[in-house]
């Protein structure tokens, strides 16, 4: 079957997996994006509390929602790079030392395409004040405790509930 993408002629087997181009020969293939999300937690007298932004608007499923600071790796990104990124980008919140936790890839767990995620604890510096920030609402350190399937996007209460062991 013959596609058209990107303003080349393609030509994709049926499973929708490999398209070759009709004009150079070159595969290309249909892949996952990754997406990276921070861990980052502190101890108070009250307990744990972990370090989340409020979603923005997109993807509406999840506006309102709590979830760990993340996003997309760029091309050429080193994971753990963007991990810092987008934890500084969120919430204005400088991390270090990231540790990969748990991934995540259920095809449908991102009603905008299929993402694999990996998770990263990372060591945050736990004075400075979370500020939302770039399509995070707004940011905050959460108690455990207060975060809840009603509350949490995604499957991110699947890492929550990990933290809490």
């Amino acid at each position: 079957m013959e596609v058209e993408s990107a303003g080349e002629n393609l030509d994709a087997d049926d499973a929708g997996n490999a398209a070759r181009c009709l004009e150079c020969g070159r595969d290309s293939y249909r892949s996952p994006s990754v997406t990276v999300d921070a861990v980052a937690t502190r101890e108070t007298d009250d307990g744990l509390e972990l370090l989340m932004i409020e979603r923005g608007p997109d993807p509406a499923v999840w506006s309102g929602m709590w979830a760990f600071p993340g996003g997309f790796v760029d091309y050429g990104e080193d994971p753990e790079d963007a991990v810092l990124r987008e934890m500084l980008e969120e919430t204005g919140v400088v991390g270090d030392n990231p540790r990969i936790m748990h991934v995540l890839g259920t095809p449908g767990r991102d009603p905008r395409k299929h993402c694999v995620g990996l998770f990263y604890l990372v060591e945050a510096d736990i004075e400075t004040e979370p500020q939302g920030a770039d399509d995070a609402v707004s940011a905050a350190w959460i108690p455990i405790s207060d975060l809840n399937r009603e509350n949490v996007a995604a499957d991110h209460l699947t890492i929550v509930d990990l933290m809490r062991e």
